[in-house]
């Protein structure tokens, strides 16, 4: 066996040793010109670009077969500016047909090639050309077949030009192989490329290539992958007067907000937009891509539905979606209506940009909704957004315990925001409607509220400042906390001067509230206010201060009869914060009441009286510092607390 496998290699050897004698005659008599113009003439007849070059050309048979053209342009024709500029082009040659004086290119390597496309208003480029004559030479029965079908870049450069959309990038540092195996229809591109400061993996390969050349359907298979963004595609393309692609696309991004500045769109405030994945079946006209069997993920959220993207000179999304829990905290995170740990509206100025960015016309539905500390039932609201104009429309949502439906309005002027809001709350739990709605942390019981508000303003602190509006409120079966309006009646009916206790403790039931507001510039008018209770009626009027958060009421708190007659009935005022008013009675009105008091307020109101009152007190103090305390006890406010005993 050893022998006979020792037979067999000397003839294999001899033969081999031939092949190099042959390869080493052959660079010795090879005319170097012609290899030259046949390299010249190849390129030329698969791409139609034309060959100039400005440097050397090496030219080398063996130990390697190849041409190396040093500082070369290629053009197409009627062209000045060069498509393709390369520092080396190195067509590499086939062996065989090498010894036999024929000269065939067996792959071309480009390093550091710059590449310029220009896309015209017409949807051609100056690449069309080559395009075309590629798709021609590769079609069966071609007078000029492609003789070389492996193209490899290394360390390129690509510039994109479209001037009629205003669109230029650059792709840098492209290290890329291209392959057309002349045994199969198959193309496939794998490599590297930096683009924005990120490394791309990329790779595409179509079934057809040919036909996807000439335009025709051909199945297509392409994968992006970067740190900010990950894309697939899988389907087919076609391109025969505009681009259609179908197929299933996925998309996944571990922070969507930094995959969207990578891509140079503007992102809307600064929370949320983490975690993203998408992953449906695409559609793609031109510049519009239809996704059906949407199923879609953002920050925990989950939906499905169907999406329409365009971008005919303005990006558009349409969207209807349908999700089981929405959780919209992460997006209003950093949006505060009062400033942190004060009372005080936030002054910090809203950031407006992301409104002119795109046009969005988005109808979502849930199960589950949360808004911060806001819980919602069932859900159904529309979002649209057009021209810097945002406009959100709730059909009706469980909120509160009851219904909510109404519309939300944010329109941009430069810096300044016209907010308008028309809500309608049916049969909602008052606590919680009224503390997260506007503060209010005293009110209990089941109602309905109804506002119609309108505002201008470049912080929270600017829109309350310049409220508009009317709000409406009709409420049952509730309480109002902070003081027990009874107890207080029945022993002041008893003891008018019995000194004012805490006014400020204890709950006050009621049957029916009724509340009508109306609001101007920041200043809301009690036009009426009424509060029944088993036992008990208030009504109040005067002004609320939007802008200071403050109260400033006056009021009659009466015990009913049960006989019908008038009862007890007691002036009192309401004034200082929303969520921690000072509520006292009106103390000329406890003075009145009081049997041995009320004669000393009618004597020190009439002057001569009071004068006689004065005398008889300068004879006990001898005329000090006090003798000016009656007359300045007559004239005090009538409003001022009481501290009597």
């Amino acid at each position: 066996m050893a022998q006979g496998m020792k037979r067999l290699g000397v003839p294999v050897a001899a033969l081999f040793g031939v092949a190099v004698l042959a390869l080493i005659g052959t660079s010795w008599f090879i005319n170097r010109d012609a290899l030259r113009q046949a390299v010249e003439a190849q390129i030329r007849a698969v791409t139609g670009l034309d060959l100039v070059v400005t440097g050397a050309i090496d030219v080398s048979v063996f130990p390697g077969s190849y041409v190396s053209f040093h500082n070369v342009g290629l053009k197409g024709g009627g062209t000045t500016d060069p498509a393709l500029q390369v520092d080396v082009l190195t067509a590499n040659l086939r062996l065989l047909p090498l010894l036999l004086r024929r000269f065939e290119i067996a792959d071309v390597m480009m390093l550091r090639p710059h590449i310029r496309v220009v896309r015209e208003a017409g949807g051609q480029s100056n690449w069309t050309p080559f395009v075309e004559r590629i798709a021609r030479t590769m079609k069966p029965g071609a007078e000029n077949q492609v003789s070389f079908s492996e193209i490899r870049i290394q360390d390129g450069v690509l510039k994109y030009e479209d001037a009629a959309n205003r669109v230029t990038e650059q792709l840098g540092d492209i290290d890329l192989s291209l392959a057309w195996p002349s045994i199969s229809r198959s193309f496939a591109a794998t490599g590297q490329f930096d683009w924005r400061g990120e490394r791309v993996d990329g790779s595409i390969s179509a079934s057809d290539f040919v036909a996807m050349l000439s335009g025709d359907r051909s199945g297509l298979k392409a994968r992006l992958v970067s740190a900010p963004l990950k894309l697939a595609f899988d389907g087919a393309v076609a391109n025969r007067t505009s681009l259609m692609m179908d197929g299933t696309v996925t998309v996944d991004s571990v922070s969507l907000r930094n995959a969207m500045r990578w891509m140079g769109q503007p992102v809307p405030g600064s929370g949320g937009f983490g975690r993203f994945a998408l992953r449906a079946r695409a559609n793609v006209v031109g510049a519009s891509v239809a996704l059906t069997n949407v199923n879609v993920e953002l920050d925990g959220n989950v939906a499905e539905g169907v999406m329409t993207v365009a971008n005919n000179g303005r990006q558009t999304l349409q969207a209807t979606l349908a999700a089981g829990n929405l959780d919209f905290t992460p997006y209003i995170s950093t949006f505060r209506l009062l400033a942190s740990g004060a009372r005080d509206w936030n002054r910090q100025l809203f950031d407006l940009t992301s409104l002119s960015a795109t046009d969005l016309d988005m109808r979502l539905s849930a199960a589950r909704v949360t808004v911060g500390p806001t819980r919602l039932g069932r859900t159904a609201f529309g979002a649209n957004l057009r021209g810097g104009a945002l406009a959100l429309s709730v059909g009706e949502a469980q909120m509160y315990g009851g219904i909510a439906k109404g519309s939300f309005g944010i329109a941009r002027s430069d810096a300044i925001a016209d907010v308008k809001a028309q809500f309608q709350f049916t049969d909602v739990d008052l606590q919680t409607c009224a503390s997260e709605l506007f503060g209010i942390t005293k009110l209990s019981g089941r109602g309905n509220l109804g506002v119609s508000l309108m505002a201008s303003g470049s912080s929270p602190f600017g829109l309350a400042s310049s409220l508009d509006g009317t709000a409406t409120l009709t409420g049952h079966d509730g309480a109002i906390a902070g003081f027990n309006v009874e107890q207080l009646l029945k022993r002041l009916e008893r003891r008018p001067l019995s000194g004012g206790g805490n006014f400020r403790s204890g709950t006050t039931p009621y049957d029916n509230l009724t509340v009508s507001v109306h609001f101007n510039d920041g200043i809301a008018t009690v036009e009426d206010i009424r509060v029944d209770g088993p036992t008990t009626r208030l009504t109040l009027t005067g002004t609320a201060s939007v802008p200071s958060r403050e109260y400033d009421l006056k009021g009659i708190a009466s015990l009913t009869s049960t006989a019908g007659d008038k009862g007890f009935e007691l002036p009192f005022v309401v004034q200082g914060p929303w969520d921690d008013p000072l509520v006292f009675p009106d103390p000329e009105s406890l003075i009145r009441r009081s049997p041995g008091a009320a004669p000393l307020l009618d004597a020190v109101k009439d002057r001569k009286t009071r004068d006689a009152v004065r005398s008889v007190i300068e004879r006990f103090t001898g005329g000090g510092s006090r003798q000016a305390v009656p007359e300045a006890a007559a004239d005090a406010p009538a409003n001022a607390p009481a501290k009597a005993n």
